[in-house]
Formats: C-alpha cells, sequence, structure tokens
C-alpha cells in the first residue's frame, strides 16, 4: 500500500516538473521572439532621420490636432507653443504640380493622416523672385508649426514648369521628397482654360474659345506656344527636374483616380512617404451633391473642397480633342518609360 502511494506521488511531480519545465522553456522562447521582432515600418525610417529625438505617437497627434488648428488661427501663446516642442519646418516633401491635376485636393486629403502638416496657402517660394530674394528663414515662417516628426507639406504647381526651381529646391534639400499630379493631357489642358476663362468673366472679360488658343490658325498645328498646352507637355518639364534629382525621389499621383477612387492613390503616397498607413475609407465619403469626395476626419469634423473645384468644362470641337490627343502621345509614351507608371490615356 505503501509503495503504491509512493509511486503515485513520484509520478505527480513528475508531472509537475514536466509542467513547469515545459513553461519556462515557452517563456524563454516566447521573449526570445519578441526580442527578434522588429516594427513593420521602424519610426526612424517613416518619419526622419535617425538622430532626432523619439517621435509622438501618432495617436497622441490626431488628439493635439486642435492646438495646431488654434496656433493657425493665432489663439496660441509662445508658451504653449514652447511647451508642447512646436516648430515651424521646412517641408520634407512638395507637391511641385501640375497645375489643374488636383494638387489641391492631394494636399488636403494627404493632411488627413496624423503625421503631416499641410501649409495652407501656396508659397510661391522658388518661383516668384521677390520671394527667394528673401530668403529660407522667410520661407520657414511661412510653414505651419508642427511637432517635431510631423512631416509639413507644401504645394505650388508653378514650380513643375519654371526652370529655375529644380535647382533651387535642390540646393535647399537634395534628399527632398517630389509629388508630381498629372491627368489626361487634354483634360488638364480644357481645365485650365476653365479656370482662365471664369476669371475673365467674373471680370466681365472676353476670352478666346479653347480652338482657337489650342491651334495655330496659320499652321492648324498644335500651339505650342499656348501655356496650357505647353505644361500639359510633362515630360519636357520631368527632363528638367531629373538633372537635379534622380527618379526615385518623384511619385506620380494619377489625378483622374484621385477624382474616382482616391484611397489606393494616397496609400501609395503614405508608402511613398514612410509614413505608416492611417487613411481609410472612413476619411473619404462621397458626395454625390458635389459629385466627388469628401473628407472626414472625425465624427464631428468634416471638410469638402471648394465649390470651385469640379469646374464645368465647355464643349471643345472633337477634331480639336483628336488633334491634342495625338499630339500629345508621343510625350506620354516617354512619360510613360521614365517614371514607370502607365495611364490609360488615349
Amino acid at each position: 500500500m505503501l509503495f503504491k502511494q509512493q509511486a503515485l506521488l513520484r509520478q505527480k511531480l513528475f508531472l509537475l516538473g514536466s509542467l513547469a519545465i515545459g513553461s519556462l522553456l515557452y517563456l524563454v522562447a516566447r521573449v526570445g521572439s519578441l526580442d527578434r521582432l522588429q516594427p513593420i515600418c521602424p519610426i526612424e525610417s517613416r518619419l526622419g532621420p535617425p538622430h532626432l529625438p523619439e517621435q509622438i505617437p501618432l495617436r497622441t497627434l490626431q488628439y493635439k490636432r486642435g492646438l495646431l488648428h488654434e496656433i493657425r488661427k493665432g489663439n496660441a501663446t509662445k508658451e504653449q507653443i514652447h511647451l508642447h516642442n512646436l516648430v515651424q519646418q521646412l517641408p520634407r516633401a512638395i507637391i511641385i504640380g501640375v497645375r489643374k491635376g488636383g494638387t489641391r485636393a492631394l494636399l488636403e486629403m494627404l493632411n488627413l493622416h496624423p503625421a503631416v502638416v499641410k501649409a495652407s496657402q501656396e508659397i510661391h517660394f522658388f518661383d516668384n523672385e521677390q520671394n527667394y530674394a528673401r530668403g529660407i528663414d522667410w520661407y520657414r515662417e511661412k510653414m505651419p508649426f508642427s511637432f517635431p516628426h510631423q512631416i509639413t507639406i507644401e504645394k505650388s504647381p508653378a514650380y513643375f514648369i519654371t526652370e529655375e526651381v529644380p535647382e533651387r529646391i535642390f540646393k535647399m534639400n537634395s534628399s527632398i521628397k517630389l509629388l508630381i499630379i498629372v491627368r489626361e493631357p487634354t483634360t488638364r489642358a480644357v481645365s485650365d482654360y476653365t479656370q482662365v476663362l471664369e476669371g475673365k468673366e467674373r471680370k466681365n472679360k472676353t476670352y478666346h474659345k479653347f480652338e482657337k488658343l489650342a491651334i495655330d490658325a496659320n499652321t492648324c498645328d498644335v500651339n505650342t506656344k499656348y501655356k496650357a498646352v505647353r505644361t500639359s507637355i510633362y515630360t519636357k518639364h520631368l527632363e528638367r527636374w531629373l538633372k537635379y534629382f534622380p527618379v526615385e525621389h518623384f511619385h506620380i499621383v494619377d489625378g483622374d483616380r484621385l477624382i474616382t477612387d482616391p484611397l489606393p492613390e494616397l496609400q501609395l503616397v503614405e508608402r511613398f512617404l514612410n509614413l505608416p498607413s492611417r487613411i481609410s475609407r472612413y476619411n473619404l465619403y462621397f458626395n454625390a451633391t458635389r459629385g466627388f469626395y469628401c473628407l472626414r476626419f472625425n465624427n464631428v469634423f468634416n471638410k469638402c473642397l471648394a465649390g470651385s473645384k469640379g469646374r464645368i468644362h465647355p464643349e471643345v470641337d472633337p477634331s480639336v480633342v483628336a488633334k491634342l490627343r495625338k499630339f500629345f502621345h508621343p510625350f506620354n509614351q516617354k512619360f510613360y518609360q521614365i517614371t514607370g507608371r502607365m495611364f490609360n490615356w488615349p
């Protein structure tokens, strides 16, 4: 009887020992695996060089958007700015164009991301001689206040087509990231014309029809002296930028797709900027009345683009449209080849 009790006790002790050893081995393996795990997108790589101090969590940045808004309205004190370690930073990314490609929509949509802060107005520092002569400190002072690890982005579409700008931006920051948003070239040219036409009509001024401006009456060829046409020759302008920046510094955004299905385009930009994915379907909703997507920051604050966006284009002679598309075609093919991005442009 005593022998059976001792054997039973030894069996229980053996089982308990096995369980204890197994648990210990599991914990050792678990800790080891945790040590080896790395973030999918490390903070250093996505938002700044490693010498910068530790980053403010994105959730905190979202909660503090209200403070940045108060600062923009001029309601914050110097003490508040100092307390929260807010700074005015030079942009680490610039939307350089293209005019009427969707630059405003892209900037506003990127501002949904808690790690992005936008310059509200077009600064026109690099393309305006008077502004550029004021120096880099003047430019910095035009930037919004932000937390050190937020990315400041500005947009000035004239940068893309102005000859002096690539070298000037390169001198400021040779590693800056450059965003170019494009639309089908003929559609963009008509949109460009429409904006100018609206401005003329507001001032009760007359303006030529698009066909007369886009086609040279003497030769019946496409009028490359017309700025709206010249701006749509994307490859000509991009080649000038490539003298200073490698192609990897550019990201091409599909402006037509940003209108119809913006989220995939925004996710590509997040990846290009090394940002964690934070913009979701929740942040974008289609407004049937306006005819395009509006922005949802939270349950309280929504925003649509200005009513001037999405203007109705005038009817253009189909033969002129066909001539323009034929003219742009070889330039488009070269643009696809340089950027590595294909578009379904006719």
